[in-house]
């Protein structure tokens, strides 16, 4: 039976001093108060082990509520966290889920506010994000359609060295395809490592990159040793626009994860790269992506292998084009002027077409590299866009 509606507290206390004062029975105590005798035996009770303060009213919470996730999945989300300090909910969820899938893993996130209780995550700085660009870069559908590359920011090594790390992804899968602590952007480094992923991997349909070193230049054609070459094995070279890394943006998300692997930095380049083939063998086989269905790349990577040639091929231009072949300084000999193309493609053959509108443009391989002006003798950019968004190949 509740207490009368004065003050509770009163109430109770003046039932102790009557219940201490031996006048009346606790039966007669109890109508007294408008109380059950079991009531009445729990606060004398309260009081005779807290005094004053068990007389106070307690909350009516539950101390453990039914739907808790049980102690030993809570500490195994903890563990996971403490030993992956930069997975969040939903990847350390799918990660123990994965190896232990007859547990009852809760929700990402009952597992965030575990985490937060543990003391465990903190706030995340909001990024801005550049609108997302429509056009003609290829979407990739298939492994090996269109692969990012970029080098990462540079670090300096304990040893003074300076790393500048070239990475290496597969668009559709998140697969890193390589990483290696370059020293910094030449095409002496670059162009052994894509040798050995395309070796290893076989050649993407497009590779997609910035505007510097060693994939592009501030010529007219955009070429360089490294880009015309993957040209010649039948790679599309994407660039995207200057000051738009946000046109790369998967590559350049997994370039915010690849800092596990470079802080702090390592004794020297040797030691690095040791660190960087651990991360990749992570990376690929066991973390998470959340763009995947929180399954690791590896799960989702089956390239249609196209094999790298022994030595690239010759262009097959049409009988109707001219050929001309590029000179020591980059320049060809067109109809008595020289006209410079690039010096990225020095001793390679060019075709110069006459096109339906009667422009003359020069094309190496399948790629357009401009228009030579009629008044002045010079190439110019002309903007093609890309073929991108074939279908994707069968099964076979």
């Amino acid at each position: 039976m509740p207490w009368r509606e004065n003050c509770a507290m009163d109430e109770r206390v003046r039932f102790i001093a009557d219940a201490q004062s031996g006048l009346w029975s606790m039966t007669e105590l109890c109508e007294l108060y408008s109380i059950s005798r079991k009531s009445g035996y729990k606060w004398l009770e309260r009081y005779k082990l807290e005094g004053a303060t068990g007389l106070m009213e307690r909350s009516k919470t539950p101390h453990a509520h039914g739907r808790a996730t049980p102690a030993y999945l809570v500490e195994a989300i903890e563990a996971l966290r403490r030993a992956r300090p930069t997975w969040g909910p939903r990847k350390i969820i799918a990660k123990l889920a994965d190896g232990q899938p007859d547990s009852p893993w809760p929700a990402a996130s009952t597992a965030g506010e575990i985490l937060k209780r543990a003391g465990l995550v903190s706030g995340r700085r909001l990024r801005r994000r550049g609108p997302p660009r429509l056009g003609e870069l290829t979407t990739p559908q298939y492994s090996n359609h269109v692969w990012g590359v970029d080098h990462k920011g540079w670090i300096l090594l304990r040893d003074g060295s300076r790393v500048e790390p070239l990475t290496i992804t597969d668009g559709f899968s998140r697969y890193l395809i390589s990483v290696s602590a370059t020293a910094g952007t030449t095409h002496a480094e670059a162009k052994p490592l894509f040798e050995r992923a395309f070796e290893e991997h076989g050649l993407p349909d497009a590779i997609r990159s910035d505007n510097g070193s060693p994939f592009a230049s501030a010529g007219v054609t955009g070429l360089t040793a490294l880009s015309a070459w993957w040209l010649k094995l039948g790679i599309r070279h994407e660039r995207i626009d200057p000051g738009s890394p946000q046109q790369n943006g998967r590559h350049e998300r997994f370039h915010l994860t690849l800092l596990e692997a470079m802080r702090p930095p390592s004794d020297d380049r040797a030691a690095q790269n040791q660190r960087f083939a651990a991360f990749a063998a992570d990376y690929n086989e066991e973390r998470p992506h959340e763009a995947l269905g929180q399954q690791p790349p590896a799960r989702i990577y089956l390239p249609l292998k196209r094999e790298m040639p022994d030595r690239p091929p010759e262009p097959d231009y049409p009988a109707e084009a001219a050929v001309r072949k590029v000179r020591s300084n980059g320049e060809i000999k067109w109809r008595g002027d020289l006209v410079f193309i690039s010096a990225a493609l020095i001793g390679e053959a060019v075709a110069v077409e006459e096109t339906e509108t009667g422009d003359l443009q020069v094309r190496f391989f399948d790629a357009p590299l401009g228009v030579i002006d009629r008044k002045t003798s010079k190439l110019r950019r002309v903007v093609v866009p890309i073929r991108g968004n074939d279908d994707a190949p069968q099964d076979g």
